[in-house]
């Protein structure tokens, strides 16, 4: 009975509150906006995923020597993992974050144990083998980045490609090209690239350059990405550079190379997590609904979309990292309460021009779309798999209005002429509705008996034998006012809207 009623206040095409917002959108005549990538929404696996070392200490198992733990590899021949990455697919999987900034490739069948001087960690032929495999079964492509710590550095401290050289012509001999790379992760983060402490913004130009005018003649095919720097929002932004030491402006990587990337990169968090215990960084479950919170990442797009104007006009623009929080994501970022966030900010990135969204992570630590331990998939991963269901790479204006009630749309994917709607009813209290003037099927998310679960249109979403996906059935609804039930997350799909947009 408690899932019956759940289903009748999430999608109604019954009478409203006279004061709840409403959106009147006509699908079959939305324009065009811009194409995103037909990988849009993909997803990070950590190179310490991939070599096992030192990554986030659970919550439930913080002790007093510090919030790191030593973890072994992740098996990526798990048939569950590989089952739900490939239902996400075609995606990007990035493979990087701050330990690749000191990965040594070990070109060799009997690896060092320990990492050569001037690296942290050892990537070996069995391992990076393993990732080319995984990817080309989950229909992925590879992102990653390079080393560029003291161990990848000649005498007079410049960057040289002898051991990335490696790596990439093993790849090449496996099958595994590399689709895109950049340089550094985060280079505007001094202290975690390992290039030394006096390293300038002079030097990274002179390097970006090394790197870029190598890449284009060892791996043509590779985009070059970059800057690939992390935006912090205020007070973070300030304090970064008292709390971390000083941090390089991302207009002076800019300025400083005399070459530019092929695409412009560029990472972004909100707030850093509870782990990490960032003075004015932490952000508690209570704003996970606010709407400062949800639009947070405006002011981040905005200002590398000026920087991508200035530098490199024309190129696309890749958010190449993201999650809840910095630091292996909050408590909560697990729960079905972070799946507004993650959900608007896909949608709301699309809309303002990102090409590619790169969440992290697949399935480590707090932010992951699964449980890092069995696989089972959290609630970001359904938001996730109804995104990749129905959003197509055509995105469509659906008007200021709608935008006030967070109402986006695509073309629907896999249709001729069909659109796909998705409203966001963030507000914990009142109901919300979308006039349309056609009928259609609405597949509406809601929390599930624990913060940990997730309903579709009421029904528990869950796995079943051999691990196979649920059946995603929706509900029919009549032209006229649709009503979205506090705190919900609807689809509306319009498999016959006609619209010429997306023809």
């Amino acid at each position: 009975m408690a899932a019956a009623l759940a289903l009748l206040g999430a999608v109604s095409a019954c009478g409203r509150q006279a004061d709840a917002p409403v959106a009147d959108v006509a699908p079959q005549s939305l324009p065009a906006l811009h194409d995103v990538s037909d990988r849009y929404l993909s997803y990070n696996v950590e190179m310490v995923e991939v070599t096992g070392g030192r990554f986030w200490r659970a919550y439930d198992d913080m002790r007093s020597d510090g919030r790191y733990e030593e973890r072994p590899p992740l098996d990526l021949t798990q048939p569950r993992l590989r089952r739900l990455a490939a239902a996400l697919g075609p995606a990007y999987v990035r493979v990087s974050g701050s330990w690749a900034n000191a990965t040594y490739f070990a070109d060799t069948d009997t690896p060092p144990e320990t990492a050569p001087a001037g690296y942290d960690s050892v990537l070996t032929r069995e391992q990076w083998r393993g990732v080319v495999d995984f990817v080309q079964a989950v229909d992925g492509e590879i992102v990653t980045s390079v080393a560029a710590s003291v161990g990848a550095r000649d005498d007079e401290g410049r960057w040289v490609p002898d051991n990335t050289e490696a790596w990439i012509r093993y790849s090449q001999s496996i099958g595994g090209q590399i689709a895109a790379a950049e340089f550094i992760n985060e280079p505007n983060t001094v202290r975690l690239i390992g290039a030394g402490n006096d390293y300038t913004t002079a030097e990274y130009g002179r390097d970006f350059d090394a790197f870029n005018n190598w890449m284009k003649a060892t791996s043509p095919d590779t985009l070059v990405l970059g800057p690939g720097s992390v935006y912090l929002t205020q007070p973070m932004n300030g304090l970064a550079h008292v709390i971390n030491g000083p941090m390089f402006v991302t207009r002076d990587l800019l300025r400083d190379s005399t070459t530019q990337p092929d695409v412009f990169s560029f990472h972004f968090y909100g707030a850093s997590s509870d782990r990490c215990k960032i003075p004015f960084f932490h952000r508690t479950e209570a704003v996970a609904q606010n709407d400062g919170w949800l639009s947070v990442i405006d002011d981040s797009i905005a200002a590398y979309t000026r920087l991508r104007d200035e530098f490199t006009p024309g190129r696309s623009l890749w958010l190449t990292e993201t999650a809840e929080s910095a630091c292996g994501g909050n408590r909560w970022a697990a729960t079905f309460a972070d799946t507004f966030r993650f959900t608007d900010q896909v949608a709301r990135a699309a809309r303002q021009g990102v090409q590619v969204y790169m969440h992290n992570t697949l399935a480590a630590s707090d932010y992951g779309m699964l449980d890092e331990d069995t696989f089972r998939p959290r609630p970001n991963y359904w938001a996730a798999y109804l995104w990749r269901s129905f959003m197509g790479a055509r995105v469509l204006d659906t008007g200021d209005d709608a935008a006030r009630l967070r109402v986006y749309a695509h073309c629907l994917r896999d249709s001729t002429g069909g659109v796909a709607m998705l409203a966001v009813n963030a507000n914990r209290g009142e109901s919300g509705s979308v006039n349309v003037p056609m009928a259609g099927m609405a597949y509406t998310l809601t929390q599930g008996a624990t913060p940990d679960d997730a309903l579709l249109n009421g029904e528990p979403l869950a796995l079943g034998e051999d691990d196979a996906l649920p059946e995603l059935n929706g509900r029919a609804f009549a032209q006229g006012a649709v009503e979205l039930a506090p705190s919900s997350i609807t689809y509306l799909v319009f498999p016959d809207a006609q619209n010429s947009a997306c023809q």
